[in-house]
């Protein structure tokens, strides 16, 4: 495990030494999460495809991805962005310096705040549902009628999402601190199958069949709550809130906390700024953002989550020690690991667009134009795909540092940013350009991240990345190429295909790039020992 490579060290070993150790540990660590993720995406696109047959695009469609929407930004917002990254490092240096008494003390009091915090929250934001929809869709409450209130009404049931899924990521934060990775990263497929189980046996029960959908997210949220205490309980961290907010530990969780409400969540603002704007436009284009987001999401979430959510513990731990040498290298190899995953999938998201919305989507209530449209925001969300996951990496290269303030005015800028190109590329590109605006956001947000991480000497380029970059300019053209042949190859329509076929075309379209990609970095000379730093 991780920790084994971080915290165990025998006092002859080199900087260098322990940093190839801890590569082993980090790839060996991102690959557990990278693959219990996978599980869950993988589920979450046959959830979505679920969701697409049974509601299409349709109005009611439109206002479930809103009233889900709200509280799943907040809970990224709060507990996975701005809380995970202000407790993480806080609860790793109490791990390294103080007994598990100490440890125990401060979960305990940190639940007690946190959880009296959300249950505040989820009461006013329930009470309060028709003005937070109106906030959030105004153009549904502009527009009127069944759409906005339909909404409200979902949010009603959907916002006590976020007091368990918020519990549920301080759980997934303290058995990250103690690389238990594979519970958090597994946890969300109990939230798909949810869903699942709600759209095809509620639905039916439900004289508005969408509303089944809103009781599965408030189902999914306690089954997944309940899903990590039990291994809380074996490392004795089990919690037993207490609200303390004078305690040293929550004081300086919250004082990191407050900035950071805007720092690595940013992109999580700039999609819900989409949403609003979307629900101006005409129905049906919040859900082909929802369903291009949800695709570009998946090597967000496979790879760029991964590896973040190993390197955080990883690096509190690091500056705990006072090791910068580590702390560089093991910000170098994370961006190596981004780039290698990041670009292919990017590419491979643009080329392949159309028929990765109409083999996942094109059945039952979803349309041909649905297909188009959805396949036109996913181009524009897969040119920032890189951007995302860098900014997944690089975030923490201050949070781990207890630094929140420069990423806040980072974010601010960005978000800013963001604000303008959507009113400048709307007009001209409707839903589109919403997705673009937050592309091209996304790229200021990291390149931003990184000079200042180099400004302040934290980050330093290693050696070997001029190699790296022709191996990966190299590989990159060959994929592209390769689909591009295997298309026109094909030179089939997309949506006249049945099912079967399509799933087979777009099987060897995946085998094919893969490997013509793989064949190319290995021709180019990248062996693993180069992964493992």
């Amino acid at each position: 495990m991780i920790g084994a490579h971080f915290l165990h060290f025998n006092k002859g070993v080199s900087v260098t030494d322990k940093a190839k150790r801890g590569g082993v540990g980090l790839l060996r660590s991102s690959g557990v999460v990278g693959i219990m993720t996978m599980m869950s995406r993988v589920l979450g696109l046959v959830r979505d495809v679920v969701i697409a047959n049974y509601f299409g695009a349709s109005g009611s469609a439109d206002a479930f991805f809103v009233a889900f929407k709200i509280p799943n930004f907040l809970r990224r917002l709060f507990a996975e962005g701005a809380f995970s990254q202000a407790f993480v490092p806080v609860l790793s240096e109490y791990r390294s310096q103080r007994d598990l008494a100490a440890v125990k003390q401060l979960v305990d009091r940190v639940a007690g705040a946190l959880g009296s915090v959300l249950v505040l929250v989820t009461v006013i934001a329930v009470i309060g549902a028709p003005v937070l929809a109106a906030v959030f869709a105004p153009g549904f409450y502009m527009a009127g009628g069944e759409k906005f209130e339909l909404a409200a009404d979902m949010l009603r049931i959907t916002f006590p999402y976020l007091l368990l899924i918020s519990l549920t990521a301080f759980c997934g934060a303290i058995l990250n601190s103690y690389e238990r990775f594979a519970v958090p990263a597994f946890t969300p497929v109990l939230l798909n199958l949810c869903l699942i189980g709600s759209a095809v046996w509620l639905s039916p029960w439900f004289e508005t069949p969408i509303m089944a959908l809103a009781w599965g997210v408030l189902m999914a949220g306690g089954v997944q709550l309940l899903f990590q205490l039990p291994f809380l309980a074996r490392l004795r961290l089990l919690p037993l809130p207490k609200a303390d907010f004078k305690d040293e530990g929550v004081r300086r969780i919250l004082k990191l906390m407050l900035p950071a409400l805007f720092g690595v969540s940013v992109a999580q603002i700039n999609l819900l700024l989409d949403t609003v704007l979307a629900s101006f436009l005409q129905t049906g284009s919040v859900s082909w953002l929802y369903y291009s987001d949800r695709l570009s999401e998946l090597p967000l979430g496979v790879f760029g989550i991964a590896i973040a959510t190993v390197i955080l513990p990883s690096l509190s731990r690091i500056h705990a020690e006072k090791s910068p040498e580590r702390f560089a290298h093991t910000l170098d190899w994370a961006i190596r690991m981004i780039l290698l995953i990041g670009l292919p999938a990017a590419l491979a998201l643009a080329v392949l667009a159309e028929p990765l919305i109409a083999t996942l989507f094109h059945y039952g209530e979803m349309t041909d134009r649905d297909v188009q449209m959805a396949a036109m925001s996913l181009r524009a969300y897969a040119f920032g795909l890189l951007a995302f996951m860098l900014i997944k990496v690089l975030a923490p290269g201050y949070f781990a540092r207890q630094n929140t303030r420069t990423p806040v005015k980072i974010a601010v800028k960005a978000m800013a940013a963001n604000m303008v190109l959507n009113l400048i590329l709307i007009w001209p590109l409707d839903h589109v350009g919403l997705a673009l605006a937050t592309s091209i956001s996304a790229f200021m947000n990291a390149g931003w991240l990184l000079h200042g991480l180099i400004k302040e000497g934290v980050f330093r380029w290693q050696p070997g990345w001029a190699m790296m970059l022709f191996r990966l300019v190299s590989a990159s053209i060959t994929l592209v190429a390769v689909l591009l042949l295997i298309m026109n190859w094909l030179a089939g329509n997309w949506l006249d295909a049945g099912v079967w076929l399509r799933v087979q075309w777009m099987t060897v379209l995946v085998l094919a790039g893969a490997g013509a990609y793989l064949l190319m970095l290995l021709v180019t000379g990248l062996r693993l020992r180069h992964l493992r730093g």
